[in-house]
């Protein structure tokens, strides 16, 4: 992991928890800061909980509304663009580790198989937008994800990607073409084996949505990490997490295999 981005995440999280105790000691509600500095509540609620950087005159205007004589204007200076929201910080510590990721994806290429382009184009995507600085330490983060294909000991990565998620053209055709390159490269690691799920299939085991299995540090234990838009959380107890990789045995199964896989890749790219 990056132990600038990791300092930035951390630093988020540590301003937020201030920024709240100052508020609540004050007993100003998130509404009041947000109308005395111009943010919306949610927002407040976003910078207290680590996921937004506080912008513009936010901090200079807080810190005396809340009486936090000064502190606030102290460590904000500590909280810098991580290109990682707070509430993925869990995942990537055991992504970092793991033995084992297995990475099943529906509508997008994964943050591990996408090019600079393709990720920048991803960010750029996001509603509501991203600030410019932000967008490029998000691109610079994921790319500084896929050194784990090359670290010792080497994990074993597995991929079961829908074939719409190779063709929705996300940044337009070239970009999308430079990335499904990349792919198809990835796929020629020895530790790593990508495969597609073709689109005509009658039975399915993937209907629930996307998910990553991954197998902990010397395969002490194995977890499951699902996202999806109203929230984020892990499976760690059975019979889920076995459910989870009983179903995974099956898309395996039910995918085209990794040379047919190839092939298609190698396909879709160049009919762009």
């Amino acid at each position: 992991m990056n132990n600038e981005n990791r300092k930035g995440q951390g630093a988020a999280k540590a301003f937020g928890a201030l920024l709240r105790f100052y508020r609540e000691r004050a007993g100003a509600s998130q509404e009041a800061l947000g109308k005395e500095t111009g943010y919306s509540k949610s927002q407040v609620a976003m910078i207290e909980r680590g996921q937004r950087r506080p912008r513009g005159r936010f901090v200079e205007i807080a810190d005396p509304f809340l009486g936090a004589q000064g502190a606030l204007l102290k460590v904000v200076g500590e909280v810098t663009a991580s290109g990682v929201a707070a509430w993925f910080e869990d995942y990537l510590e055991e992504e970092a580790k793991a033995a084992g990721i297995h990475w099943y994806e529906t509508h997008l290429i994964p943050g591990l198989l996408q090019s600079p382009e393709y990720a920048r184009a991803v960010f750029n995507c996001a509603v509501p937008a991203l600030e410019d600085e932000d967008i490029e330490a998000g691109v610079a983060a994921r790319i500084k994800r896929q050194e784990l294909f090359f670290r010792k000991p080497s994990p074993v990565v597995t991929f079961v990607l829908e074939k719409a998620a190779l063709t929705k053209p996300i940044g337009g055709p070239d970009v999308l073409q430079k990335c499904l390159h990349y792919v198809r490269e990835c796929a020629d690691l020895r530790n790593v084996t990508i495969q597609v799920m073709p689109e005509d299939r009658w039975t399915h085991a993937g209907l629930n949505g996307p998910f990553i299995l991954l197998e902990t540090e010397h395969r002490r234990s194995q977890i499951v990490y699902v996202e999806g838009q109203g929230g984020r959380y892990f499976l760690s107890e059975q019979p889920d997490v076995g459910d989870v990789f009983a179903r995974y045995s099956t898309l395996r199964a039910q995918a085209l295999t990794p040379e047919d896989s190839a092939r298609l890749i190698e396909r879709v790219a160049r009919e762009l």
